[in-house]
């Protein structure tokens, strides 16, 4: 169970791996401790592979992550997650849209909880999850990361 602090164009992140998967992907440090407080600070191959990933992330070259994954939530946050990861690349839907998705068209405000949540940001692509009027609401990174993350893919999304 480990640890490992990169500075990225949207500020540190911090990486977990637990048992051979990413179990976290977190902006601020605190938030990770309250699942990861047992984890210790070691680059393993997948934490550099993932920070690799990352890296050609924002560079453009990369529009879909290969990693094993590992979130820890309730059965319904992980429905939630899962459904994140079918959102394409550049592309934005609404928390209804997932809502619907995962077949509980009325659940759109738990939907948000549960995105609110996810644990492993930017690779399970919470940030693509928008107002049902297109607005940008809530991110745990940040409102103007989101605005980034959603830029560059919009810059990057019928690259090569």
């Amino acid at each position: 169970m480990y640890y490992q602090r990169y500075a990225f164009p949207v500020g540190d992140l911090y990486l977990f791996e637990k048992d051979g998967c990413l179990s976290g992907l977190y902006f601020h440090f605190p938030d990770a401790l309250r699942s990861h407080n047992d984890y210790k600070p070691k680059e393993t191959e997948l934490i550099r592979t993932a920070r690799s990933q990352l890296e050609d992330y924002f560079a453009g070259k990369r529009k879909a992550f290969d990693l094993p994954l590992a979130p820890k939530g309730t059965p319904f946050q992980l429905d939630v997650w899962e459904a994140l990861k079918t959102i394409p690349y550049g592309e934005t839907v609404s928390y209804g849209d997932i809502a619907a998705r995962i077949g509980r068209p009325k659940a759109f405000r738990a939907v948000g909880l549960a995105n609110n949540r996810n644990p492993i940001s930017i690779i399970v692509p919470c940030h693509r999850v928008v107002g049902a009027s297109g607005k940008l609401v809530g991110y745990g990174g940040g409102i103007e990361n989101k605005k980034l993350l959603l830029d560059l893919e919009k810059q990057y999304k019928n690259a090569q």
